[in-house]
């Protein structure tokens, strides 16, 4: 005797038993796609350069620090497409919203929920990080839902990541004082970091420029302006003296692994601005990141934390083949 279909299913289809592992993944796919987690690896290398420049050992302040940027990156991520779900819905169909797998309540709500997380990890680690998350999330809310659009949203996103690296930088140095203390100078750490923030957000401004026209193409001039950027920061950064102990291995590396990352993708879409090609880039330019923070942490003369921040790169690059990064 043969036994039939359990009972509940219909011959031909999964019962639900069957069926809700499936629906698990497939939800947790759009998560993560709207989410674009493997962008999450170019975060930790901001406080780390921070803290470098601050001249600070990486403690529990910098995790504090890198806890509030992967949660404010997040909820900016979450944010972002719920804003942009009548755009993608004729662009880009395909996103976790407009194709129904994510409910743009619940994007919303996401964003909310990582912006509190992050600015609570980030007062965690004294009033200044907190400060400086604070203004890091008005930056991300504020260009989400408007900056975005106008001549101010590539800056509006350069500073948004020079404040991670000045966030970094405050929490790593004020959880180097005994008992939580008040630094007696809040602003030492700051003003040491201000060239690496700078540098960040330079990049992050000319990757951003780029991406306004990912989904439509659009004319050579972004891709060679941020070609040019590109070649202008591998310079400077060759040309930067080696810090405390920075005989380092990345000394020479990290700024040409940063070039390499991004200088092919970008001379492609300047050749041929279109669509897929502008993509590219802009996803080789978001993944620069990490090579460009390890080779300022390598230059502050903390070798141990540019090869720290240099091995999330592989992770990086596997990830965003399952996952897109734009």
């Amino acid at each position: 005797m043969t036994g039939g279909p359990p009972q509940g299913a219909t011959p031909g289809r999964p019962s639900p038993a069957e069926a809700r592992p499936t629906a698990t993944r497939s939800s947790l796919r759009a998560w993560a796609e709207l989410l674009r987690l493997p962008a999450l690896f170019t975060v930790p290398g901001d406080a780390l350069a921070g803290a470098a420049a601050a001249g600070a050992r990486p403690g529990r302040g910098t995790l504090l620090a890198i806890g509030s940027s992967l949660c404010l990156y997040e909820a900016g991520m979450a944010l972002n497409d719920w804003a942009d779900r009548d755009e993608d819905a004729v662009d880009r169909p395909h996103r976790p919203i407009p194709s129904g797998r994510v409910r743009p309540a619940a994007a919303l709500t996401a964003a909310g929920a990582f912006t509190a997380a992050g600015l609570g990890l980030a007062f965690r680690a004294g009033r200044t990080p907190g400060m400086l998350s604070a203004a890091l999330a008005a930056t991300v809310w504020a260009y989400d839902l408007g900056l975005k659009r106008t001549p101010a949203g590539p800056a509006a996103m350069g500073a948004a990541r020079g404040l991670d690296v000045l966030m970094g930088a405050a929490a790593s140095h004020h959880a180097g004082h005994p008992d939580g203390a008040t630094p007696p100078d809040r602003t030492a750490p700051l003003r040491a970091a201000a060239p690496s923030a700078l540098t960040l957000a330079t990049h992050t401004a000319a990757v951003t420029t780029v991406s306004r026209n990912e989904t439509t193409g659009g004319t050579p001039a972004a891709p060679a302006a941020a070609l040019l950027t590109t070649a202008v920061l591998t310079r400077h950064l060759l040309r930067l003296p080696a810090g405390r102990g920075a005989a380092a291995p990345l000394g020479l590396s990290g700024p040409t692994a940063y070039a390499a990352t991004t200088l092919r993708p970008l001379l492609h879409a300047t050749l041929n601005p279109s669509p897929p090609l502008t993509q590219r880039a802009v996803g080789a330019g978001i993944r620069a990141m990490i090579p460009l923070q390890a080779a300022l942490a390598a230059r502050a003369g903390a070798p141990r934390t540019a090869l720290a921040t240099a091995a999330l790169a592989p992770l990086a690059r596997r990830f965003a083949k399952k996952v897109s990064v734009t």
